[in-house]
């Protein structure tokens, strides 16, 4: 036997799992590192409804920011997503809710004459689809509660109809808007 058939029977094939080793490894912290992001940094949503119109239209793609409220109270204004409280107005609370803050804790909320009034003045709402074409007494948010609405305000499931939101059913804040393309595109304004 010459000494290049022996080199030839030497030669052993390595199963693919070692030939792509690092490819594998590579592609597991990659995984790896997303996941963690979409646990507790950022998440992609889909819009699924208009009752966030005009602000956010169905079938926008948005960011959620879920770290910031761990330190950092949501404010007048923000939109955030969340799980509604269990009442008989909702149906299931495992689909996500996405809202404007209108209260918080010890605020008082009423709706009149098409306006929204928290702490007995009326709010300047530039961002709504029309004016409310309902009334509500007031009530005020309890320890612990938010007070959210759509900025759609006649064709929203929201506090006026399910009441307060506990706030650890809170997941995030909208932050950006990345899809569709366009002059949409970009940070989620918020008002106050």
């Amino acid at each position: 036997m010459s000494t290049e058939n022996k080199l030839d029977s030497q030669v052993t094939v390595k199963p693919w799992w070692q030939q792509h080793g690092e490819t594998i490894r590579i592609f597991a912290v990659a995984l790896a590192i997303a996941i963690f992001l979409r646990a507790f940094i950022v998440e992609p949503r889909f819009i699924p409804s208009g009752s966030m119109e005009p602000t956010l239209q169905v079938g926008d793609r948005i960011l959620v920011d879920k770290i910031s409220q761990r330190w950092q109270e949501p404010q007048y204004g923000d939109i955030l997503i969340f799980y509604p409280p269990a009442t008989p107005a909702t149906s299931d609370t495992s689909k996500a809710y996405i809202k404007r803050l209108i209260g918080v804790e010890g605020d008082r909320i009423a709706v009149k004459n098409g306006k929204v009034y928290r702490n007995g003045e009326a709010l300047d709402e530039s961002y709504i689809a029309e004016a409310p074409k309902y009334t509500m007494r007031e009530v005020v948010v309890p320890k612990g509660h938010y007070w959210m609405m759509g900025d759609n305000r006649n064709h929203s499931n929201d506090s006026h109809i399910w009441g307060f939101l506990p706030k650890e059913n809170v997941i995030g804040k909208a932050t950006i808007r990345f899809f569709p393309f366009g002059d949409r595109l970009g940070a989620i304004t918020t008002s106050k």
